[in-house]
């Protein structure tokens, strides 16, 4: 009952943030065409440096597709439900939070509520004709198994950033600024994400496996949906996400117990 309430709760908190970016229905549509433009020159990019290569270490056109497609839409889908953990230094500064602390409701709840991001559907549209690109030029032997693959890789990349921007928004709680270096994790996992993470050396994949798991959701599950291992129990690598998310919900939890209002 309680996680159905939330969940209406967290539809109305949509559907407001909904009504109020399409009071101004022209700023709207030139901000999804904006978005949508700056996400298609990465797609076009990947297509330029193709067409002097036929393969990058061992992976076609149509495998990084599908690799810039996951992280692509992973990254979309966290930044239109998780947005609100982004705008939490501003929350703190201004005294919303404090606001929010005062209610009979998740705090979590009310910090992704806050900031329903539905203008992020832009990039989502690139991403979706990025997969259908990727699918076509691949050479996936699709069924059950290879379907479930894809997706749990951008369910569980969605998560994945989801977890780090809450990881950001808990540093707000000690700095209360934003703090930088948690971009370097999103916002660069997003621009290198596009390519298989062991074209970066094994240093590069050694961190994206044990310190923030990347490869979780893109270079071992993306090895067996692309048949480079026969290893099927690489399919189920996005479940370790679980364990990240709950890492970063301990942190948040922490931030929120030593937290002291800035006074605004």
């Amino acid at each position: 009952m309680k996680i159905k309430e939330n969940l209406k709760l967290y539809t109305k908190y949509a559907s407001l943030c909904i009504q109020s970016a399409m009071q101004y229905k022209l700023s709207f549509s030139l901000m999804i065409i904006g978005r949508f433009m700056i996400a298609f020159c990465e797609l076009i990019a990947i297509k330029f440096l193709f067409s002097g290569f036929t393969q990058i270490k061992g992976y076609t056109y149509g495998d990084v597709l599908l690799c810039f497609s996951v992280i692509q839409m992973s990254f979309t889908f966290a930044e239109l439900f998780g947005n609100g953990f982004k705008a939490f230094s501003g929350m703190v500064r201004k005294g919303e939070f404090d606001q929010m602390m005062l209610r009979p409701r998740s705090l979590i709840l009310q910090v992704m509520g806050s900031r329903f991001e539905v203008g992020r559907t832009g990039p989502l549209l690139t991403a979706l004709i990025t997969l259908v690109l990727g699918i076509r030029h691949s050479r996936i032997a699709w069924n059950l198994l290879t379907v479930w693959t894809m997706a749990a890789m951008i369910i569980g990349g969605t998560l994945l950033f989801i977890g780090l921007f809450m990881l950001e928004a808990s540093f707000c709680f000690f700095s209360i600024e934003d703090t930088s270096l948690i971009n370097v994790l999103t916002y660069g996992a997003k621009s290198h994400g596009k390519y298989p993470i062991d074209i970066y050396g094994k240093g590069i994949l050694r961190f994206c496996t044990y310190v923030i798991p990347y490869t979780l959701i893109q270079y071992y599950p993306l090895q067996f949906l692309l048949g480079k291992t026969h290893s099927w129990y690489l399919a189920f690598c996005p479940l370790g996400i679980i364990v990240f998310l709950l890492i970063c919900y301990f942190v948040w939890r922490f931030g929120v117990k030593h937290y002291k209002s800035c006074g605004s």
